[in-house]
């Protein structure tokens, strides 16, 4: 009597591998660009809440600041976003505005390179570089 044998073949094993293969190449760019429009939402966001910070600042003093502990962070020059991919920094404080602008920290990857710095003025004027309309879009 014959038994029956049970599992896969090699040939089996092989086009499951292939075709995993092929979804991971799909997949990886997708996720990477992903994750880089949520570092720079994270970017934007920062700039946003330093602006809400300077306005109240403003308000209590008549005069924006620079000193970034002054409007509560625990840093007094610059810091870094969560993740670590952007530099933020408030300069040019003064009773008629500020800037506030955070730099891309260099990742090598092509896909944070459309945004690589988001500035915010006293005025709420929102720009960015290379790219004029990162602000705007969520790319």
């Amino acid at each position: 009597m014959r038994k029956h044998m049970r599992g896969f073949t090699l040939m089996e094993l092989m086009i499951v591998v292939v075709i995993v293969g092929i979804l991971a190449v799909i997949a990886y760019p997708s996720y990477q660009q992903y994750m880089a429009r949520a570092k720079r939402t994270e970017a934007k966001s920062a700039l946003m809440q330093i602006a809400a910070l300077q306005e109240r600042f403003y308000l209590t003093n008549n005069i924006y600041t620079n000193d970034m502990t002054e409007l509560g962070f625990d840093v007094s020059d610059n810091f870094e976003t969560d993740s670590g991919t952007y530099k933020v920094d408030v300069s040019g404080a003064s009773a008629n505005g500020f800037t506030a602008v955070a730099d891309l920290i260099d990742t090598g990857a092509d896909e944070y390179g459309k945004c690589r710095q988001f500035t915010i003025d006293g005025n709420m004027t929102k720009t960015s570089l290379p790219d004029t309309d990162c602000w705007g879009k969520t790319r």
